[in-house]
């Protein structure tokens, strides 16, 4: 899913964003109810008549900023009590108000509240942590109203597999629609981050959508997708476009570096996207180093064309029973590996 965290996903308009194909964006509730307001985008129609966008939107419920912000929030069984990092007004987010948002944003998919702790944390942490994610998924399953929209519980536990395992079917027993796996990617090592991942799948109902959430490089998708994962989101693509990194079939490169001031090739000589159809290495770093808006556009279709373009062909492999064989051919991708 390419982050659309304001309603938007940046630097691209939502035309440029159907015709790489993505099916479904993901933007973030803690943001948008923030600004511009729920209540506005409800006046305004909803956030897919706001952005002009058909196809289905994932809103997650603001609980990876109640980690990230720790220094504006406080957090307590209620929910989290935080300062806005626009104007320091003081707002309650709640299992309950994190639903009410989501449901006038009207997103296909809503995500409980949960709380998210970064690595590493100490253990009393972690477990208070998974209970009282527990405890608001249920309260968000009693207060969600909505019947056009999913609402998707989210396994905590930190890196410990015990309590991950005993959080993930608590939460099957809630029989949500789709699990989301969250409390990963934020600082641990990936082969821990993928050993937990493996548990969480294991644990989750295999006729359900598996989500990992915020997830990650090319090799990360390939291997969670190994491991049972059916979506993902993570800014990496579009956040490294802007900075000027590029993925590529051969790995990663950076516009920057002055070797491609006079490189003719494209980005990727194996990608059919417009960037890599129509312009030079040496034009992609012109616009970057000049710092034209042009060029981070360019940068972020290709990046998000190759993210889709993997996925696509992970699908494709799967349906034609052959997943093994392009999981070995894309090794190369996974840095973790090597």
């Amino acid at each position: 899913m390419p982050v659309a965290t304001q309603g938007t996903v940046k630097t691209l308009t939502t035309r440029q964003v159907e015709e790489l194909d993505a099916s479904i964006v993901l933007s973030n509730t803690y943001h948008l109810m923030l600004r511009p307001g729920a209540d506005r985008v409800a006046r305004l129609g909803g956030l897919h008549k706001m952005m002009g966008w058909t196809r289905p939107i994932l809103t997650d419920s603001g609980g990876f900023q109640v980690a990230s912000l720790a220094a504006l929030r406080k957090v307590n069984d209620e929910g989290a009590t935080f300062r806005s990092h626009l104007d320091g007004s003081l707002h309650l987010l709640s299992p309950e108000k994190a639903v009410e948002v989501q449901e006038k944003l009207g997103s296909d998919i809503a995500m409980v509240l949960d709380e998210c702790v970064l690595y590493p944390t100490d253990d009393a942490s972690v477990r208070e942590a998974a209970r009282r994610s527990l405890d608001w998924a249920k309260r968000s399953l009693a207060a969600h109203k909505r019947p056009d929209q999913a609402l998707f519980g989210i396994v905590q536990g930190g890196v410990d597999a015990s309590l991950r395992r005993e959080n993930a079917r608590a939460l099957v027993d809630l029989a949500f629609p789709g699990y989301g796996i969250g409390g990963l990617a934020v600082g641990e090592p990936t082969d821990l981050t993928r050993v937990m991942t493996q548990i969480s799948t294991d644990a989750l109902p295999t006729d359900k959508p598996r989500y990992l959430m915020g997830a990650g490089t090319p090799g990360d998708l390939i291997e969670s997708v190994a491991i049972g994962v059916d979506m993902f989101d993570c800014v990496l693509p579009t956040r490294n476009a802007r900075n000027g990194t590029i993925f590529t079939s051969e790995g990663k490169l950076a516009i920057k570096n002055a070797r491609y001031t006079d490189d003719e090739a494209p980005l990727d000589p194996d990608c059919d996207c417009y960037t890599c159809r129509e312009f030079t290495r040496a034009y992609l770093r012109h616009l970057f180093v000049a710092k034209e808006m042009s060029g981070r556009t360019l940068l972020t279709i290709h990046n998000l064309h190759f993210y889709l373009e993997l996925m696509r062909r992970m699908r494709e492999a799967i349906e034609e029973s052959r997943f093994d064989a392009l999981r070995s051919d894309l090794a190369h991708l996974d840095t973790a590996s090597g």
